[in-house]
């Protein structure tokens, strides 16, 4: 169970959606804590800014000279601690209004927030008791007119402080951070609830998607798990070519289709291989069993057995081209490749070529031929151009003509065996590189050809980084043409 696929996608799908929730928890919560000091000092700083625009309101209406008067009488004054304006103590009855102001905010305000206004001589002008608090501390090097934020501690709890100095007030107010505290422990029950749910949630989730995705795979490994050698014909169901799982099912077929016609391949070479041994055999059987009935005379004897001669030989060279094409399809076979003159090999060729051609009278000439080197195989380029030779005599009526060219183009030598032949139909030109594939009809009566030596020919070609090509007609003759890549130069 634990090496499914549909495990293992749930696994993992469930830690990276627990990394996830776990890093949005984490930046949740820290985004939160700072966004909510931040505002709170946002309210703070409004707090303090109001409560000085409250008091230098009071001061515009004064004259100038009442104001000296203030502050030659707060000079001149002792420190008084008390709680709320005293006429006695120079404040006017304007100093009562601007008392009510602060204290009617601070009881409508839900905020348990703590303010205290005091002169710059430390007499108190107003204090609120929502903290619960005698005095706020005055942070050092406090700058006139610039309200600075500061936090300090009151037994277990945090309180953050602003304070503002004006020129005849300081003024703090301060704010318990539990409330802040609070949200966050709030928020973090919440995803410590939340994130085990949502992650069970997607277990459960991504088990079912997962099994409902690989669904596909396992309705390919059912039917592929019924395709044998015997009905290699069936294929796979594709329910949709454009995802992953269609284009694996897409490429499973091609490979079945590619592995049905290599079965093909192989029956049909199975039968025509047995097919040509047998013949051989048959006569073989046939002539020996003769022989041992002891009726015929010596020379009879001397015909048998080259005759036997023939059909071991005939068999030896099919054993020979299956072994070579059975190497060759392994990758087993290695060619020898170094620089080949074209030219010197086809004139040899040619000679060759002649003595084939006497018994039939056939005309063999070289129409062109360009001084062309390439990097091959010497022998393997030899029995090429003998196979295409052959075959030209082979199949060409008596006093008939084979023609031979060579020519360089473009980084490439092209070599041309063209006859006059009996030619070939269109629809079997196509099969005559199949091994052990003759032309029905006319070239059935020709039992000297093994139907391999063009498909040694065409792999002798390819494996030269070439190709052989075939042209044909019904009575007037074939061209056969074989490409391969030329060196820089004949050196």
């Amino acid at each position: 169970m634990f090496k499914s696929i549909r495990l293992k996608l749930t696994v993992w799908y469930s830690i990276v959606l627990l990394i996830a929730l776990g890093s949005f928890g984490i930046i949740a919560y820290l985004y939160t804590g700072e966004n909510l000091s931040q505002n709170l000092d946002i309210s703070l700083r409004s707090e303090a800014e109001w409560l000085r625009e409250i008091l230098e309101g009071r001061l515009e209406k004064e004259s100038a000279k009442t104001r000296n008067l203030r502050e030659e009488f707060l000079d001149s004054q002792a420190d008084v601690d008390t709680t709320s304006p005293n006429v006695e103590q120079g404040e006017s009855a304007e100093a009562y209004e601007i008392w009510n102001k602060i204290y009617e905010h601070s009881l409508l305000n839900s905020k348990k927030q703590f303010i205290y206004i005091f002169d710059r001589r430390g007499r108190t002008f107003y204090k609120s008791y929502n903290l619960g608090l005698d005095t706020l501390p005055s942070p050092k090097n406090l700058e006139p007119f610039h309200v600075a934020i500061s936090e300090f501690n009151l037994g277990n709890r945090k309180v953050r402080l602003a304070s503002l100095n004006t020129r005849f007030y300081r003024i703090r107010v301060a704010y318990p951070e539990d409330e802040i505290s609070e949200m966050l422990q709030n928020l973090f029950s919440i995803f410590l609830i939340l994130i085990p749910i949502v992650l069970s949630i997607s277990i459960v989730g991504g088990y079912f998607l997962a099994k409902q995705s690989l669904r596909p795979v396992d309705e390919i490994t059912q039917t592929a798990r019924k395709i044998t050698a015997t009905n290699l014909q069936e294929r796979i169901h594709v329910i949709n070519p454009r995802d992953e799982i269609g284009r694996l099912t897409e490429t499973l077929n091609d490979m079945i289709s590619r592995l049905e016609a290599s079965f093909e391949k192989v029956t049909q070479f199975s039968m025509d291989a047995s097919h040509e041994l047998r013949t051989p055999l048959t006569i073989m059987r046939g002539e020996i069993e003769l022989a041992l009935r002891g009726t015929l005379a010596a020379k009879s004897y001397k015909e048998t057995l080259a005759s036997l001669l023939e059909e071991v030989i005939r068999m030896a060279s099919i054993i020979d081209g299956l072994i070579l094409l059975a190497k060759a399809d392994g990758g087993n076979l290695k060619l020898e490749k170094k620089p080949t003159r074209l030219d010197l090999l086809i004139n040899e060729i040619k000679e060759d070529a002649e003595v084939l051609a006497e018994r039939k009278r056939i005309n063999i000439s070289i129409s062109k031929l360009a001084e062309t080197t390439v990097m091959g195989d010497e022998i393997r380029l030899r029995q090429l151009m003998l196979n295409l030779v052959d075959n030209a005599i082979k199949y060409t009526p008596n006093g008939g003509k084979v023609t031979l060219s060579l020519e360089r183009n473009d980084g490439s030598a092209t070599f041309t065996i063209e006859d006059t032949g009996i030619g070939i139909s269109s629809n079997e030109l196509n099969r005559i590189f199949d091994r052990f594939y003759r032309v029905d009809k006319s070239r059935s009566r020709l039992p000297d050809g093994l139907g391999l030596g063009l498909s040694i020919s065409k792999w002798v070609a390819e494996a030269h980084g070439g190709r052989l090509l075939a042209e044909s007609r019904i009575g007037k003759g074939s061209k056969f043409t074989v490409v391969l890549p030329a060196t820089a130069s004949p050196e």
